[in-house]
């Protein structure tokens, strides 16, 4: 299976360094889990893999283990692969001549001749491998340091705001959005944020009377600490920091598990929510990044701590494992498409089909890596 990030990064002035080494940082913990994926169940199904390779191109360093698998370090650290017995390339591209000429006992640990659920499984678990990382790492900043809230009670209104209109006041409590349940002002962002120009119903608490609010969020550009603009829905309320409004829960393991993939949800969400928006007009596909984008971010987060980088990590993480389940041929999503039809069709697709579709697969790929990058170079130049 082949997990490939294109495209170059651009001279960052003077702290390329500081770009470049946590982009590598994060880059290689997730497509070294991505592949670890795929390689452990295909050696679980019996299938032998010839190369384990973080990066493409000429090898700098590497060692064979006791199966024969060859794992390297290569030259462009921009991605990763596994190879199968049966692979003509990094891309798991089926080489013909040499399947044709396998004897029963190596068609047995040849990929393509495995059943199509065991292909299946380990195309799939590559992604999947991606989403436990995520809730690994979630769940492992949750354990040490707790959930630290405060609660989602108003402290000021901004004028003609959002908040202002649906009738807000200060010291009221969300204690429900559209009827999800909000326990911080954490989780009343996050609902808002992704809901500008839609009407929502916010359930207050006011001086102990529960009442429901009409509120529709304005879509607004605000700015991170790093500089960076974002656009999200927003009501206009700030948040009490009073003593009893701020808490840090310790978190038990079970719990920080399940914290862990409510955040790799609430991330899937957020993405796939984004990706309807663009469709619909909603949002605007200027947000889209690429590499650079990626290189940039990573390096302004390391400033912040090694947390915040594991962190970055866990959402790039659930990201990839998420893009590559899109029915794209080329990417993991798309062979999984490919065996959904030779499952129902009890046979697989004909060779010359397959050609087709990885080449659409491969423009439309190089297509959004162009444009992501062309976003990039934009978002670099105006920052």
């Amino acid at each position: 299976m082949s997990f490939d990030i294109m495209g170059g990064l651009s001279a960052f002035g003077g702290g390329i360094i500081g770009y470049v080494v946590p982009f590598l940082f994060v880059l290689t913990i997730v497509v070294f889990f991505h592949e670890l994926g795929h390689f452990l169940v295909a050696r679980w199904c019996g299938i032998k893999v010839l190369v384990f390779s973080i990066g493409f191109g000429p090898e700098l360093a590497g060692f064979n283990d006791r199966h024969g698998t060859r794992w390297k370090l290569a030259a462009i650290p921009l991605g990763g692969y596994v190879k199968f017995f049966g692979d003509e390339d990094a891309a798991s591209a089926p080489d013909q001549k040499t399947i044709e000429n396998m004897s029963a006992a190596e068609k047995k640990h040849s990929f393509f001749h495995q059943p199509v659920g065991s292909r299946a499984a380990v195309v799939a678990a590559g992604p999947i491998a991606n989403f436990i990382l995520a809730i690994v790492i979630f769940a492992g900043i949750f354990m040490v340091y707790g959930k630290q809230s405060t609660s989602a009670r108003v402290d000021t209104i901004a004028a003609d705001s959002a908040a202002a209109a649906a009738g807000f006041k200060p010291g009221d409590l969300v204690v429900a959005i559209d009827g999800r349940k909000v326990e911080s002002f954490s989780d009343m962002q996050r609902i808002v944020s992704i809901n500008a120009g839609q009407s929502i119903a916010v359930e207050i608490d006011r001086g102990g009377v529960r009442q429901t609010l009409k509120a529709v969020p304005a879509l607004k550009e605000i700015k991170d600490s790093f500089g960076n603009v974002h656009r999200l829905g927003v009501l206009g309320i700030s948040r009490s920091m009073a003593p009893d409004d701020i808490k840090n829960t310790p978190v038990g393991p079970v719990s920080a598990v399940v914290m862990g993939a409510e955040e790799t949800w609430f991330v899937i969400d957020r993405t796939m929510s984004y990706i309807a928006g663009i469709f619909a007009g909603r949002e605007s596909a200027d947000q889209l990044g690429g590499p650079i984008r990626i290189a940039q971010v990573s390096g302004q987060v390391a400033t912040a701590g090694f947390v915040a980088l594991l962190h970055l990590a866990a959402v790039l993480s659930v990201s990839i494992g998420l893009l590559n389940l899109f029915p794209i041929p080329l990417l993991d999503g798309g062979h999984l498409l490919f065996y959904s039809i030779e499952a129902l069709r009890g046979r697989p697709l004909s060779e010359r089909a397959q050609e087709v579709g990885f080449r659409i697969g491969l423009a439309i790929v190089v297509m959004l890596m162009i444009f992501a990058t062309f976003n990039d170079i934009l978002h670099l130049a105006t920052s």
